[in-house]
Formats: C-alpha cells, sequence, structure tokens
C-alpha cells in the first residue's frame, strides 16, 4: 500500500500481526519524528495504524517535511 493524499495529509494505514508489532513499529517512527522534529497525527487499535501527515506550522497542509517522513516510515516497514 502506498500514501494517500486526503484532505491536505498523507494517509496510510498499516495492519501487522498483533499489538506488539504495532506497538514496536510506532517506537521506531516516533523515533524518527522525534529527530525530524515532526510528529505525526496517528491512532492505534490493536494491530492497525493509521498516520496521517501534515505540516502545522504551513496550515495543515502537506509539505516537503512529510514526504520525508513517509519515506523514513517506509523504509521502516520494509525493514521489518
Amino acid at each position: 500500500m502506498s500514501w494517500q493524499n486526503i484532505d491536505n495529509k498523507l494517509y496510510q494505514k498499516f495492519t501487522f500481526k498483533n499489538f506488539s508489532q504495532a506497538f514496536a513499529f510506532m517506537t521506531r517512527v516516533a523515533l524518527e519524528a522525534e529527530k525530524a522534529n515532526h510528529h505525526p497525527l496517528w491512532t492505534n487499535v490493536w494491530n492497525t495504524v493509521e498516520i496521517w501527515l501534515s505540516t502545522h506550522d504551513a496550515g495543515d497542509v502537506v509539505t516537503e517535511k512529510d514526504v520525508v517522513l513517509a519515506k523514513r516510515i517506509d523504509e521502516i516497514v520494509a525493514n521489518d
């Protein structure tokens, strides 16, 4: 699956085998987001993580910061 641009936000839904895998993924994403000082809007219910990326400082639209973080998240998923 790839990122979708919905309402000026990049969106993707990730499904894992269980809650532990979902939480581990969120931890890895959180570390990358903190490094970039760019934090996602996300939800987690059991094995599912949904992420929306937009840049609040730019008026809640997609910017290069979002594209870069989305690519980093894709790398995290690919390396799992």
